[in-house]
């Protein structure tokens, strides 16, 4: 006997309930039926609803990790101030702003860079679009679900755009500054398209995140191609020259050696007016004196550097706009031959370019050589360090320290074992970027 009508129409169509095709047909029945009640409820979730999530604001920002890839909203936007200063602190600013934008739960209006380092004279300040130096689409490939980048042609102009004031002075605390950000970051404040923060430079503004934060924001800036390739331009001949060396010394066959086997020294050579008289401030004002580094105590521990094998070329970055001595070439020791633009020859090609170019075509020179020396007090030397970290993790070596890495840099503000400059490793686990930001003679080793 059938125990239930379902069970007659089953038998008319000519299906056998103790079969066990029979049994399929009736699970995949029922599996549709659940489908169809649920459904509207699970699109409207991940689907019409997608655009409009906000997460929690007391969410920990640790927490907020790339998988929360429908978090990022396209229809909200942050604006920021334009960045100004050098490269490197362009980059902090700009991370800054992505992680506020990520806060906040919205996208991140293109900002504009600064091509020229005078940012104090309106006059002479010259902005330079963001895709002129990095990548748009690889950006916002590489750091998808985490951070996102638009521009202003995604903008619909409904409404406006809010403008939020960012607080200054003493009274203006990091938590003040939090508390602001999660205030706005309300449903309250979803009506505006756009929320344009007006005040300092992002460079100047709270830091709420730790290293790997900004870290991860670093890792998606990829410079254009052409910087590229003026940076192969600047390695090869480098790379040249180290050849042209280990020929001179020998005429055994082993001279054949490929370019990219010839290893060289990048030294971050920070000896200019300007730093020199931030350097000497920052020490009085600190009360210490590992910063400052004359031309001569940069010489003997890059010199003093346990394990390096002569002859090798050391390349000096240095801002020779800036530079007031010529004699940078002069007094290195024996099995070091150093060069800086004008003696490799490209002088009048990194001229072409404004200073934000010019710098980005060196930290990419810095970045690749083979060993790094740098002041631990330098933002450009700081960023490279963190770079050459990154890429020693990857390799599975979480210290350097008395190791013989693939990639090692040095502090040469700091003296370390034989004489030498210090081993540099940077804190990934920092709670805050202010030690890369500032900077700090704590590198770790």
């Amino acid at each position: 006997m059938d125990r239930s009508p379902c069970c007659k129409h089953f038998r008319l169509l000519g299906c056998n309930m103790n079969s066990v095709a029979c049994k399929c047909v009736v699970l995949v029945i029922i599996a549709l039926v659940i489908r169809v009640v649920l459904l509207p409820t699970y699109s409207s979730f991940y689907g019409t609803e997608q655009s409009h999530l906000v997460l929690v604001s007391n969410l920990s920002f640790s927490s907020l990790s790339a998988s929360t890839n429908f978090g990022i909203r396209k229809d909200k936007f942050l604006e920021v101030p334009q960045i100004v200063w050098g490269l490197n602190n362009q980059k902090i600013a700009f991370a800054r702003a992505c992680l506020t934008a990520r806060l906040m739960n919205r996208t991140l209006l293109m900002p504009s860079l600064s091509a020229s380092l005078f940012y104090k004279d309106v006059e002479l300040l010259k902005p330079i679009s963001f895709h002129k130096v990095f990548k748009f689409d690889k950006f916002n490939s590489l750091c998808n679900g985490y951070v996102q980048l638009g521009k202003y042609s995604d903008l619909k102009n409904q409404t406006g755009a809010f403008e939020l004031q960012k607080g200054s002075g003493r009274r203006w605390t990091p938590e003040r500054d939090l508390d602001q950000l999660k205030q706005h970051s309300k449903e309250a404040y979803d009506e505006h398209e756009t929320i344009r923060i007006v005040g300092k430079n992002p460079f100047l503004w709270h830091d709420h995140w730790p290293v790997k934060d900004y870290a991860k924001v670093f890792e998606c800036l990829v410079l254009v191609d052409e910087i590229m390739r003026e940076a192969d331009k600047v390695v090869s001949r480098i790379r040249e020259i180290g050849a042209e060396q280990v020929r001179s010394k020998s005429k055994s066959a082993e001279n054949t050696l490929l370019l990219k086997s010839v290893p060289y020294v990048a030294v971050h050579m920070r000896i200019e007016l300007d730093w020199m008289i931030h350097c000497k401030n920052l020490e009085r004002r600190l009360n210490i004196t590992e910063i400052c580094s004359s031309k001569e105590e940069i010489m003997e521990r890059v010199g003093n550097i346990v394990g390096l094998k002569t002859p090798a070329v050391v390349y000096l970055a240095v801002a020779d706009s800036l530079l007031q001595d010529p004699s940078i070439l002069n007094g290195w020791k024996e099995g070091l031959v150093p060069f800086e633009k004008k003696k490799l020859g490209f002088d009048a090609r990194y001229k072409k370019f404004p200073y934000l170019i010019q710098s980005a075509i060196d930290y990419e020179v810095c970045l690749r050589a083979d060993v790094f020396v740098g002041n631990s007090f330098s933002t450009f030397s700081s960023l490279i360090a963190l770079e050459r970290t990154q890429k020693l993790i990857k390799m599975g070596v979480n210290s350097s320290c008395g190791e013989d890495v693939r990639w090692p840099a040095y502090a040469y503000n700091i003296l370390g074992g034989s004489k030498g400059p210090q081993k540099w490793m940077t804190n990934m686990s920092g709670s805050s970027l202010k030690e890369i930001s500032y900077g700090s003679n704590q590198i770790s080793c």
